[in-house]
């Protein structure tokens, strides 16, 4: 099974209305479509530029009016994943569960209309102390014309047991969209990715948000780059980048996923990282 797979660098900017943002995505999927992309990736929070639309006071939104756009934002990316017959993940957009609480949750759209919903498992201080969020509590996997899938958010990648929970349920390919504001935040996310290839011998596509929103805080500086990654293996490019983009520009990345060559080098690698790990001494999941 091959298939092509996409990742946006999305620029965030203040913009002052809702269409700003939908004619945004819809030109970095008309733009996916031109290379034939059949899965799109966008970022993490990046749904958080709608929250620079400032009031009659000049003041921007709050992250407790996100949810605000959530019916806006899901009719969107539905109806671009059926009028392009694309796959997409829409990033995360921080929604507002039944309790009240929020949580920062990856979509998944399907052509057919589907949409799907992984909620964060691991949240960082500023989701926490800042924005009152809550996590979410178990690991999808998809299934998809094109073999299993996950989606884990950003710091959810540095916990290497969710991945093989995610791997152990059969997933070949992860999600990974980020949102990190320096190279610190971008190394730690984009170095277990690489990890996580190898551990698990699976493909990871990540990416993160680039730019700067001026009237939103926390959100007022961004360091990212978008990846397409495999494990370290001869079938493979040499350092296990299959395509990435430059660091903080505005742009689509874009690569081929084989999955038979991940069931090759399982049964055949220089090493079988996932055949060799010892479930006797510690277990995929609990």
């Amino acid at each position: 099974m091959k298939f092509r797979v996409g990742a946006v660098q999305y620029k965030l900017a203040d913009i002052q209305h809702f269409e700003q943002f939908a004619h945004q995505v819809t030109h970095y999927v008309r733009n996916a479509t031109e290379y034939g992309v059949q899965m799109l990736l966008f970022p993490e929070f990046m749904t958080t530029q709608l929250l620079s639309i400032v009031d009659e006071h000049g003041q921007a939104m709050s992250i407790n009016q996100l949810p605000s756009f959530t019916t806006s934002y899901i009719q969107l990316f539905k109806k671009l994943a059926a009028d392009y017959n694309m796959h997409i993940i829409g990033g995360t957009h921080v929604i507002k569960m039944e309790d009240g609480s929020l949580r920062n949750g990856a979509h998944y759209f399907t052509p057919e209309g589907e949409v799907h919903v992984q909620h964060k498992i691991h949240l960082t201080p500023t989701e926490v102390d800042e924005w009152s969020m809550s996590a979410g509590d178990g690991v999808n996997v998809y299934d998809t014309p094109f073999g299993k899938i996950a989606m884990l958010t950003c710091y959810d990648i540095e916990f290497p047991e969710i991945v093989r929970i995610a791997r152990a349920k059969g997933a070949d390919v992860i999600f990974c969209p980020s949102c990190t504001d320096d190279r610190h935040g971008f190394h730690r996310v984009r170095y277990c990715c690489h990890a996580r290839t190898i551990e698990n011998q699976i493909y990871i596509v990540t990416t993160g948000t680039v730019g700067a929103l001026r009237n939103v805080d926390f959100m007022r500086a961004n360091y990212g780059q978008a990846a397409i990654l495999a494990p370290n293996d001869i079938p493979f490019p040499p350092a296990g980048i299959i395509s990435e983009g430059v660091i903080n520009d505005d742009m689509l990345v874009v690569g081929d996923l084989d999955l038979s060559l991940l069931q090759e080098v399982r049964e055949r690698g220089s090493v079988t990282t996932w055949r060799d790990r010892r479930t006797d001494l510690y277990t995929d999941w609990t």
